[in-house]
This record gives structure tokens, C-alpha cells and sequence, in this order.
């Protein structure tokens, strides 16, 4: 118990913290869990993936199964209330069976959802696809909740933020690809306008509707493959067995009853409420991203829409590489701060601007989004403790956002004006984790308040 209660008092000690110097002497990741980290950050890549090809079914079941905005919007909602279900539960199983087997059961039931794909672009039924978003959600919810704060004990804890900034930076990479594939394997190029449907027969729609269906099929079912291998590299692979994993594996009856008090805690309660608006900003950006830039520039293809969101998401990786590093120098709710009223800004001119200048301004959104997830759930975490899991199921339920903010954007864009007015929903959004900063600032390390 003395190397435990030594690294809890380094996480938790709120009154006297470490000074700066010795987190800048400090590596970010301890060559001892070189493998370790470079194996969960696989997941980061992995969940991104999954994350951002629903951007690319947004616009593909439009199409395939004749949905509107609002509709095709329940793709993120029954994602997202996938990861709600799923956090607090993922939580209490890395209590009792540790974060490796966690990982495991998340990957199992990520590549479960991913295989329903084939048998849902059988029968043509939006429901049916809304279950397998669900089940992959549920399974990415067992993987982050895991993962994220596996990355941030994962070494010396003045390393914390930075550390989890450069394993989310390979959430940028899977990010990227995600449009790709979409674009070149899912959208079939094959774009007709609402009047060119309606002087085709009805026997013509239908086989239109069930060759798009269909595109989804062989991209899931590899996926689903290549997950699974993921699951048996993870099951073979040796994970360092850390000191609050050994007492989070075994709860007491105090740990039990701290699942709701977690929640007492300032810094926690903040960082749930900010994360709830970060991921509903995000979202909606990226969700909406194709179809905003096709609204105002009519010309743009759909696959060239999808390289652009591509594009805009290397900028996310970009950013979180660089923020890893900037934030051994600067203080990480300074640069949050920073980076939240640059996309209150870039959000508003996306809403105002016309042509090419809105759709950039939407598209560098990504590179000042890039530490905000990554640096919200370290500050909301750190000084927790042995109530570390518990925090991160917290702020992966937060992750709500994501399917209440986009639908309700969809909504708002086709009661106001269209879809580019909808983009002041994640101005407001940007502007809470904007005040999340600046009060996480002024309170500084007193995380129990």
C-alpha cells in the first residue's frame, strides 16, 4: 500500500501541487509504458473511425433511405445515448475487472455493431441501422471510459493533460481517414436532384435506394473483422498493472458509495457540463459539415465535400500534437480558454459570412477544437484518486451532447432559415467551455470545491 498512497497523494494533492519544473523534467509517456500507451492509443484511432463515418451516413442514408435533415440527425442521437448507457456501467467494470478486460469487451461489442451493418442494409431499415450505431456505441463507451484515464496515470501526473492530448492526437488520425473511406467506398457519386427522382419510376427509386443501402456493407463487415483482431492483439499484449488499478479493482464499501458523491465535486460537476457542450458543439460541426458546405456552394461534389471534412479533421490531429508539447509551457485551461473563443468566433462568421469564406471558417474549426475534449476530461479528473473511473464515467455520460445538440441544430436550421444560421447552436456551445476555462483557472488546483 505505500507506492499507492504515494501516487494518491500526488494526484490528489490540491494544496500544495507540484511546481511546473518538475512536470517540464518529467516525459510525457515513461519508457516503461511505452508499449502500454502505444497499444490504447490503437483505440483512440479506433473509436475516431467510427465516430466520423457517421458524418458520411448523415448525407449517404439521405439518400438511400429517403430522410430528411432532421431524421437522418438520429444517427448521432442513438450513438450518443449509446455511450450515455453505456459509461457508468464501463465504469463500475473497471472497478471490478480492471481496464485491460474493459478494453476487451468494448472491442468485442464495437466490432458486434459493426457486423450488423450487412444484415440492416439487407432489409432497408433505418431502425435496424439506428441498433447497430447503438451497439457500436455502446462498446466505443467500454473503450473511452477505459482508456482515457488508463492514458492520464499512465505516468507522472503533472503530465496528465499533455499525455492525453498526444494519445487523442491518433483520435485526429482515425478521424481523417473516416471521411476518406466514406468517400470513396460509401458515397457512390451517383447524385440525383429531387426533380430527377421524380420523373424516374418507381421500380427505377427503388433499385437507386438499394444500391446506395447496399455500399455500407463491405466497409462495416471489415471492420468489424479488423476490430476483432484488435481485441485478440489486446488480449495477448502485457498491460502494466498500476497501483490505483490493483485498489479500483477491488471496491470498498467507501468506493461504492462514492459513485453519485463524485459528482459533489466541483471540478467534476464543471467539466460534465462543459463536456456536454464541447461534444454537441463538435458534433454538430462535423455532422452538418458536408451538407453546410454543399448548401453554399451547390457546385462542390459530395466526395470533394467529404476530402474537405478529411481535411478539416488532419487539422484536429494537428492541433493536438502541437497542443500536447504547448502545454508543458503553458497552463492547460489558459490555452482551452484560447482555443474556445477562437471557435465562438470562427462559428459566428461560418453563420454570417457567404461562399467559401463560411465553409472555411467552419472547416479550421477542427484545429481549435483539437485539445478541448482531451483537456476538459484531465481537468475534470485530476485529484480524484481512487475515484478516478467513476470521474470518467461522468464525463463519457457527458458525451449526451452529441445526440441532444445536433437534432436540435437540424431543428433550428430548418425553422430559421437554413443550415447555416444552425452554426450559432455550437457558437453557444463553445462559449460554456469558454466560461469552464476561465473559472477552472481562478479556482486552480483546488479540485474539491
Amino acid at each position: 500500500m505505500g507506492a499507492y498512497s504515494k501516487r494518491v497523494t500526488e494526484l490528489s494533492n490540491h494544496k500544495h501541487p507540484q511546481p511546473a519544473s518538475d512536470a517540464r523534467r518529467a516525459p510525457i509517456v515513461d519508457r516503461r509504458y511505452l508499449l502500454a500507451f502505444a497499444i490504447v492509443t490503437t483505440l483512440f484511432f479506433a473509436w475516431a473511425f467510427a465516430a466520423s463515418l457517421n458524418d458520411v451516413l448523415i448525407r449517404q442514408f439521405q439518400k438511400a433511405l429517403a430522410l430528411t435533415r432532421t431524421q437522418s440527425s438520429l444517427i448521432q442521437l442513438a450513438f450518443y445515448i449509446g455511450y450515455f448507457c453505456a459509461a457508468l456501467p464501463a465504469g463500475l467494470v473497471i472497478r471490478r475487472a480492471g481496464y485491460k478486460r474493459t478494453i476487451i469487451i468494448g472491442l468485442l461489442l464495437y466490432a458486434a455493431g459493426a457486423l450488423l451493418f450487412y444484415p440492416a442494409a439487407e432489409v432497408q431499415r433505418f431502425g435496424f441501422f439506428l441498433i447497430a450505431l447503438y451497439v457500436i456505441a455502446f462498446g466505443l463507451a467500454f473503450l473511452e471510459t477505459a482508456a482515457n484515464p488508463y492514458v492520464s496515470i499512465l505516468g507522472h501526473p503533472m503530465t496528465a493533460s499533455a499525455r492525453l492530448n498526444l494519445a487523442q492526437s491518433f483520435y485526429g488520425l482515425g478521424a481523417i481517414f473516416g471521411p476518406i473511406i466514406g468517400g470513396m467506398f460509401i458515397f457512390s457519386g451517383i447524385e440525383h436532384t429531387p426533380t430527377q427522382l421524380s420523373e424516374m419510376t418507381a421500380g427505377q427509386v427503388a433499385l437507386y435506394r438499394t444500391a446506395e443501402a447496399a455500399n455500407v456493407k463491405g466497409p462495416y463487415t471489415a471492420i468489424g473483422i479488423a476490430i476483432l483482431l484488435l481485441a485478440l492483439l489486446v488480449a495477448f499484449t502485457p498491460f502494466p498493472r498500476l497501483d490505483r488499478e490493483s485498489t479500483a479493482a477491488t471496491p470498498t464499501p467507501r468506493a461504492n458509495r462514492s459513485a453519485l458523491a463524485v459528482l459533489w465535486r466541483r471540478r467534476v460537476r464543471l467539466a460534465v457540463i462543459a463536456q456536454f457542450f464541447y461534444v454537441g458543439a463538435q458534433v454538430t460541426v462535423w455532422s452538418f459539415f458536408i451538407d453546410f458546405s454543399k448548401t453554399l456552394l451547390p457546385q462542390l461534389p459530395e466526395r470533394t465535400a467529404a476530402f474537405l471534412l478529411s481535411a478539416s479533421l488532419g487539422m484536429l490531429m494537428i492541433g493536438r500534437f502541437s497542443g500536447a508539447f504547448i502545454q508543458a509551457r503553458v497552463a492547460p485551461s489558459r490555452l482551452l480558454a484560447l482555443y474556445a473563443a477562437m471557435n465562438v468566433l470562427l462559428c459566428l462568421i461560418a453563420a454570417a459570412a457567404s461562399g467559401w469564406t463560411a465553409v472555411g471558417a467552419l472547416w479550421f474549426t477542427s484545429f481549435f477544437m483539437s485539445i478541448m475534449f482531451p483537456t476538459i476530461f484531465a481537468l475534470g479528473i485530476e485529484g480524484l484518486g481512487e475515484e478516478t473511473s467513476l470521474g470518467s464515467s461522468f464525463l463519457i455520460m457527458s458525451i449526451i451532447g452529441g445526440a441532444i445538440i445536433p437534432p436540435l441544430t437540424g431543428l433550428l436550421s430548418e425553422r430559421i432559415g437554413g443550415i447555416q444560421h444552425g452554426m450559432l447552436a455550437p457558437a453557444l456551445c463553445f462559449s460554456v467551455c469558454l466560461g469552464f476555462a476561465i473559472v477552472v483557472n481562478r479556482i486552480g488546483g483546488d479540485a474539491s470545491s
